[in-house]
This record gives structure tokens, sequence and C-alpha cells, in this order.
């Protein structure tokens, strides 16, 4: 982890732990071996790119993508020029019946990160063509803990939990009460295309989300993704 991020002091306890160092080895025989993704210098992308400070939505999502050049840490994202994943497809379906935005000419997410939109997968790495090969090997432990970081904050956060493996990390999370409440939990079915009919489309995370922001007195998120053009003329 890059040491500019302020997720560091908040995460470090975890590094000296000792599943953090078997997990280390694992993932770096792994890439001996096979090809992992996402590369080595984006498995936290999701930390460089949401500062701890800043969090104020988390999507959780699952293994990263497991097919060449897609994965770039972070969930649901690829980069501009990779042909977005039907999952991703979904979840630009449902932006576009939620808020009316088009969907976008790329699939990076990376404008809602810099917005404080942590994009975090539970599992940070995976090996080509082999689906949820790195679950259980220690992840999950350092994810839970991210997640239990942001619980502590202070402001309300809203959490987006799509999908089965998503909504168990909902006992992580203090929503409060109705006199003191605390986070914000949207959940609904996954957006595959395996489950989205079964209560994702129609869902509308993007808007509840921005609203309960607004309800806790902090800026709503623009879920707007700019096209490659518009990217390109900024950098």
């Amino acid at each position: 982890m890059a040491p500019k991020t302020d997720w560091n002091p908040v995460l470090r306890d975890e590094l000296a732990k000792p599943y953090w160092g078997d997990l280390q080895r694992f993932v770096a025989d792994e890439r001996a071996r096979h090809p992992v993704y996402p590369p080595a210098d984006e498995v936290f992308a999701a930390l460089h790119l949401t500062p701890y400070a800043g969090v104020k939505v988390v999507i959780l999502g699952q293994d990263p993508y497991h097919g060449a050049g897609q994965a770039h840490g972070l969930c649901f994202s690829v980069r501009p020029g990779v042909p977005p994943p039907p999952s991703l497809q979904n979840i630009f379906t449902e932006l576009h019946d939620d808020l009316g935005l088009d969907p976008p000419d790329h699939g990076c997410l990376d404008a809602w990160s810099r917005q404080g939109v942590l994009l975090l997968n539970t599992t940070l790495t995976v090996r080509a063509r082999r689906a949820a090969s790195h679950q259980g090997k220690g992840w999950e432990t350092f994810t839970d803990q991210v997640i239990r970081a942001v619980d502590a904050k202070d402001e309300t956060v809203v959490f987006i939990l799509w999908g089965a493996a998503a909504r168990k990390k909902k006992a992580l999370i203090d929503t409060g009460s109705p006199d003191a409440p605390r986070h914000v939990v949207i959940e609904s079915a996954h957006p595959s295309p395996l489950s989205a009919h079964n209560g994702f489309f129609g869902s509308r995370p993007f808007s509840r989300a921005n609203e309960a922001l607004v309800a806790a007195g902090r800026a709503p998120v623009d879920w707007r993704i700019p096209p490659r053009a518009e990217r390109a003329a900024s950098s």
C-alpha cells in the first residue's frame, strides 16, 4: 500500500498479523505460476483513489474480474476501451432508469472513486480464468477490517450491498436506531444477469444513496461518468 494514503495508520495493525504474511506469500506464489489480476500495482487502487477521510459511499463487490485486461482494483469497473461486462452493463441500465443518465462509452468508474465512493472487492486478487480462486486465503479478513474502519467513522456512510455475499457484510455495519441513526444500508440482488431481475432492477440505489447523504448533511455523489473524450481532455 502506498505510504501517501491515509488508510495506512487505520489498517497498519492488519499488516503485522500472521495471516497477512501468509496471504502475501500465497499471492506471490500464484503470480509466479499463473497470470493473476489485477496487476500488483493496482491491487489497492480502491484505497488509493478514495481516501479514508473522504469515504461517503461503499459499494461492495466480491472477486476481481478474471479475464485478461479487465480488473484494475475497483469493483465492477474496467479500464476505458475494455467492453463493460454484463454486470456492469446492468449497473448502467439501472443508473439510467434511476437517474436518467445515459450509459457511458466506457466502463471505468474511477470518477465515482474520486468523489468518495469506495469500490471495494472483498477478495482483492484472482487467478486468470478461475473465479473465486483466491477466496478464503485471507483477503476477506483484511477487507472486513476495511469495512469496520469505515463503520467507525463519525460521518454517515451509505453501504450499497448487491448480492448474497455482500449482504452478509451487513453484520459489520452499525445502522443505529430511529432516534440515533448511524450508517445507511441499501441492499438488493446482484446486478449479474443471473439475478438482476430478482430485485436489482428498480432498486434505485443511486438516488437513494444521494437522498441518504443529503439527509445526513453530506454532499451527494455526481453519478455521471464522463465520456472518454472528456476524460482525455482533462488528463
